[in-house]
């Protein structure tokens, strides 16, 4: 890809500024919308207010582009009902500009797997609403890569952590505890081996991803840190943040109790098989046709800590 080519993300969240740090590295010309159109962007970047579940706008949006970047990611407690819709505004303008879309995905669609490692041709047997609203979504953009509608490909990360990651069950509630010594909050069964994967590394994969043709057509498992239990992962936070590890688990009943009244904890309820199983995703396929740039656990680590401690005012919950 050359310099001159456009590249529109859509979502500014983490992932979508993980996409655009990596961009800017690549000295690409860099187009960010989201719902409000602020924000703070590096110089040179245009930020954009926009729908992207109205194709109106998408079709404007989206002119000119050369890759479209689905980063945008709607309110937990409503991805049934506003996704789709989302995914498909984007799928529109993307096709129109004839750009090549690439996908941010997670990995709800495989549903429970009794730990057995996932591969991205493993059976979507979700049976939970995001689960199942996840599965439907990754077959609509295979679908239309074969319509020949538009050339897509989807990334697929577990749950992941870094800068500016704040609602996450490796997120606020994990590192700001960590770096003063309080009790962190975790839903589920901290010895079970769980793959975590560092924000960098997803907007280094999304990128790469969008530069080969190869990738088109195929859904792709991004390159993580060697998979750990989530007790070793939080022992190794909190011993960088110079403390002794301090957590209190949530089991699913007492999850249950406080969903009646806090609707995210109710969600999550339903794909708590993800913390209570071992949750082991393979990205071999990737390693093997791009090779391997996850970021050493350690490094990513303390580059999170160092975030948290510069951002004390931007937590979301107390």
């Amino acid at each position: 890809m050359n310099k001159d080519e456009l590249h529109v993300i859509f979502g500014s969240g983490p992932v979508g500024q993980a996409v655009m740090e990596e961009l800017l590295r690549r000295g690409k010309k860099i187009r960010l919308i989201n719902h409000s159109g602020k924000g703070v962007v590096p110089p040179g970047v245009e930020l954009l207010r926009g729908e992207a579940a109205n194709p109106f706008e998408t079709v404007e949006l989206c002119r000119g582009a050369a890759v479209v970047y689905n980063c945008a990611n709607p309110p937990y407690t409503m991805w049934p009902e506003i996704f789709p819709v989302l995914q498909h505004g984007v799928i529109e303008g993307a096709a129109a500009a004839g750009a090549k879309l690439v996908v941010m995905e997670n990995v709800y669609m495989y549903g429970p797997t009794g730990g057995k490692p996932l591969t991205e041709d493993m059976p979507y047997l979700a049976v939970d609403r995001k689960g199942r609203t996840r599965a439907a979504m990754a077959l609509e953009i295979l679908q239309v890569h074969k319509q020949g509608k538009v050339r897509t490909l989807s990334a697929r990360a577990s749950d992941f952590f870094g800068p500016r990651v704040l609602v996450s069950v490796m997120g606020e509630r994990i590192f700001y505890p960590a770096l003063e010594n309080r009790p962190a909050q975790f839903l589920g069964n901290i010895d079970m081996l769980h793959t975590y994967t560092f924000i960098g590394d997803i907007g280094k994969a999304l990128v790469l991803l969008g530069e080969h043709d190869e990738a088109l057509g195929q859904a792709w498992h991004i390159p993580s840190m060697d998979t750990i239990t989530t007790r070793q992962f939080l022992e190794m936070i909190y011993r960088l943040a110079g403390n002794e590890l301090k957590i209190k688990t949530i089991s699913k009943f007492m999850a249950t109790l406080i969903g009646t009244i806090n609707p995210p904890v109710r969600e999550l309820t339903e794909v708590i098989h993800l913390y209570e199983q071992p949750l082991i995703v393979d990205y071999t396929k990737f390693v093997k046709t791009f090779g391997n740039h996850s970021t050493v656990l350690s490094e990513a680590i303390r580059n999170t800590l160092d975030w948290y401690r510069q951002n004390q005012h931007v937590r979301k919950s107390q």
